[in-house]
């Protein structure tokens, strides 16, 4: 049987889950969701979608091999998430896949002929290769996952075989690298303009941009470090839930400290509050990019601050491992892509 839950969102409005959770010999077999602004369309999917299944256990079908591709896609984001909760870009990524052009089609039925015109469609919607691509690698995970807990057929061979021809025809890559770092003169304008903005403004934006200059540290992570995770004696600080590909919940980390970051969160208000930096992230971020507007500093994001924390690092002289202690990377290959070191800065041995 399904059940729904209410669920009150940040603007007020009520909206209500449907659920479906199947199981045999006491385990869950298989489980979809999706959420209606009202009971009464809740309700009218539950109905609906266990009939179907329930026509499908009747006629000895494996369950879920009717399933459309916005159907997969609940049943991923009720089963996966769960266990292992996603970034924001992830769960918005695949909601978009759940309401665009191949939403309504039967997953058994795709071939790579509806890959191949999706990707084709997301280019002309203004989607760059690396988002087009985004998204198939996201219908990968899908596929597979329902593939292994569901043991419906999937058409994983036609997906491969039509990213295969996207990219030799360049409608998908990977995304260009940056290399972009702040200037002298950038950091000094935004330092004048957030020393004058702090004085009225809740998110003390000049500790938090030098902060990430200095800690390498993204948007998300600043704003999760806690004061009973800091070690003053070793310069060091832990980090919850760190950044992972596969592995992000319960992913914790500790990293170094350098003796400006350390400067800048001893001169933190601490009081009753957990959290050095207690501020949404998206905030940070909007607040930087509209300091960059105002400036007119162009092409300049706040994550590039964790390119310029890195590089200062090697130009310091750490060491490949040393640095890997500040910034968290894990390999060589991933942490050279934040490593865009100025020929001027390099001194002669």
């Amino acid at each position: 049987m399904g059940s729904i839950l209410a669920r009150r969102r940040a603007t007020g409005a009520t909206s209500y889950t449907a659920t479906i959770r199947l199981k045999a010999d006491g385990k869950i077999t298989h489980r979809e969701s999706a959420t209606f602004p009202t009971r009464a369309l809740a309700k009218e999917w539950l109905t609906r979608r266990e009939a179907e299944l329930a026509g499908q256990r009747a006629r000895g079908e494996v369950v879920g091999t009717r399933m459309t591709v916005a159907q997969m896609i609940d049943w991923y984001s009720g089963q996966m998430a769960a266990d292992n909760p996603w970034g924001r870009s992830k769960k918005a990524d695949l909601a978009r896949i759940g309401k665009g052009a191949i939403a309504d089609k039967r997953v058994d039925r795709l071939t790579r002929a509806d890959f191949i015109a999706y990707a084709q469609g997301r280019r002309q919607e203004g989607a760059g290769p690396a988002t087009a691509a985004n998204d198939l690698i996201w219908l990968r995970q899908v596929l597979r996952a329902a593939r292994v807990a569901l043991g419906v057929p999937v058409p994983l061979q036609e997906l491969d075989d039509a990213a295969e021809y996207l990219r030799q025809n360049r409608i998908i890559g990977k995304p260009k690298e940056r290399d972009r770092r702040p200037t002298a003169a950038e950091l000094e304008k935004l330092a004048a303009y957030f020393s004058h903005r702090d004085v009225r403004a809740e998110i003390p934006m000049l500790d938090i941009m030098h902060f990430a200059i200095h800690s390498a540290r993204r948007q998300e992570e600043i704003t999760r470090l806690r004061w009973d995770d800091l070690d003053r004696s070793t310069a060091t600080c832990r980090l919850r839930d760190l950044k992972h590909p596969t592995k992000k919940l319960g992913n914790d980390k500790t990293f170094k400290l350098t003796a400006e970051a350390l400067a800048i969160i001893e001169a933190q208000p601490r009081g009753n509050e957990p959290l050095i930096f207690p501020f949404n992230p998206k905030s940070i971020g909007a607040a930087f990019t509209r300091a960059c507007h105002v400036l007119e500093i162009s092409d300049l994001r706040f994550h590039d601050l964790r390119h310029e924390a890195t590089s200062r690092l090697f130009e310091a002289g750490y060491s490949i491992q040393e640095v890997s202690l500040f910034t968290l990377h894990e390999s060589w290959a991933t942490l050279k892509r934040y490593t865009n070191l100025r020929p001027e800065q390099l001194a002669h041995r």
